[in-house]
């Protein structure tokens, strides 16, 4: 997934970090939030949020990278910021850029 990241075009780059961010949100729902509020142990959400958190500007700043390069429109930048908003929008959001080539 990440060999020759460097020589992706803007799009495959979006797609490897739209997953990993995504993955990194669902852990945060799903585990760390669960760990925190059911069996007190705030420490999860703390360094799995501070993950997330970095792979979310990541992201941001991937698909800021995306919409200079490929001259898409707002419309596609808007739907993958809203998409990194919603669980499992980044997957949805990249099936879509995966379909378009």
């Amino acid at each position: 997934m990440f060999s020759d990241f460097e020589n992706k075009d803007a799009r495959e780059k979006l797609i490897v970090v739209g997953k990993v961010e995504g993955w990194s949100y669902l852990i945060l729902l799903f585990i760390a939030m669960p760990l925190k509020y059911m069996f007190d142990f705030p420490i999860a959400t703390k360094i799995i949020g501070m993950i997330h958190g970095g792979l979310f500007i990541w992201f941001l700043v991937v698909l800021y990278n995306f919409h200079i390069e490929s001259q898409r429109g707002i419309k596609v930048t808007i739907l993958g910021f809203i998409s990194s908003l919603i669980p499992f929008g980044t997957f949805f959001f990249n099936k879509q850029l995966s379909n378009e080539k």
